[in-house]
């Protein structure tokens, strides 16, 4: 299990050096100049060379890319002694680094990785994503654990009932689902249950997690403002669990053991549970995890119209003001999630199923 999780890590690694290296040469060729971006039109001369040979930018690209990278890795060299000097080891920047290697002035550091600082707002994008990301990732979770529950249940009576009247309103629910994209139901539900339906439901069409009380000034949370964003968000997972539910389970319980086990004289309901569901849950398990990638994407556009303050209101109002760093360390952040989720859920498969061996 250890080789398997350090052979996985060691692909997510690559996965990333992938990613930045895209990223960085991507951004990199845009028109634009963040120094005027940080300073304005205005600025003069003296000060615009002063922020580009803060930022790295009066070097060449490559140098610029191997900078990035340095940033980036949490295991990185450093000049410990040149305060003038981009790479120097500056406790404003890096925090609070160990030293586990120094010869002369130069030291092998490590650091939590630097993803620079906002153009706008000057404020560390570490900083502005700590505090955009748990929305988000609070949004997924409940989304892909609400598209779970609920698929699974009905799943399995569409399984067992097939070709019924639920089965087959399950199964044109299924294709709608997955048919919608994610700005367009946000839109739809935010119309519906926000606004043509709001005296029944209650349900805001904007809102934050957490509240201001008008009358004392306390804040509390808000779970009522999560409602439609996560069903929103949920909608397409769900349709998906539903249908891998129903065809994994109609798959298993014409295997030879479930036809054992009802020899056996075991209920209906521990034959379905206990030995038709759990192994057909395994192709259900490997769909939402990639569904989790896609809701992070797809989170994004709910975010926006839903006024959620989480990492994809943050991507959207940095791609209107031309804001990169805040962009590339967002675009970064993600995949680092995303390659931590997949292992994680790839040992829950393991566990799951004892034919699975990771060697």
């Amino acid at each position: 299990m250890s080789s398997y999780i350090l052979r996985r890590l060691l692909y997510g690694i690559l996965v990333l050096l992938g990613v930045s290296t895209v990223v960085f040469f991507l951004f990199n060729i845009l028109p634009g100049d963040p120094t005027r971006m940080l300073l304005g039109q205005r600025a003069d001369i003296s000060s615009v060379e002063a922020i580009k040979k803060d930022l790295g930018l009066d070097k060449p690209v490559a140098v610029q890319y191997l900078n990035f990278l340095n940033d980036l890795s949490p295991l990185s060299v450093h000049n410990v002694k040149d305060e003038k000097s981009y790479w120097f080891l500056s406790p404003e920047k890096y925090g609070q680094a160990v030293i586990l290697l120094r010869l002369g002035k130069t030291a092998l550091v490590l650091k939590t990785p630097y993803l620079r600082r906002s153009y706008q707002s000057k404020r560390p994008v570490s900083a502005i994503i700590a505090e955009a990301f748990p929305k988000t990732l609070l949004l997924a979770s409940v989304s892909i654990l609400l598209a779970m529950v609920l698929g699974i249940l009905l799943g399995i009576p569409a399984a067992l009932y097939k070709d019924s009247p639920l089965d087959k309103f399950l199964l044109v629910f299924s294709s709608l689902g997955m048919s919608i994209p994610s700005f367009f139901a946000a839109i739809l539900m935010a119309w519906l249950f926000a606004y043509v339906l709001a005296d029944y439901t209650g349900l805001p069409m904007f809102g934050s997690l957490y509240s201001v009380d008008d009358y004392t000034g306390e804040v509390y949370l808000n779970l009522r403002n999560l409602i439609l964003p996560a069903l929103t968000l949920g909608i397409r997972p769900l349709a998906i669990v539903v249908s891998l539910t129903r065809s994994s389970l109609l798959e298993v319980l014409l295997q030879d053991y479930i036809r054992t086990a009802y020899a056996k004289g075991l209920s209906k309901f521990r034959v379905v549970v206990f030995h038709g569901l759990r192994n057909a849950l395994n192709p259900v398990l490997t769909a939402i995890t990639g569904w989790f990638a896609s809701l992070m994407a797809g989170a994004v556009f709910v975010e926006y119209v839903f006024d959620w303050k989480g990492i994809g209101v943050v991507i959207v109002d940095s791609l209107e003001k031309y804001d990169l760093p805040v962009i590339m360390g967002s675009v970064l952040f993600i995949p680092v999630v995303l390659i931590l989720v997949n292992i994680f859920m790839d040992i829950v498969y393991a566990l799951l199923d004892p034919r699975v061996r990771l060697g």
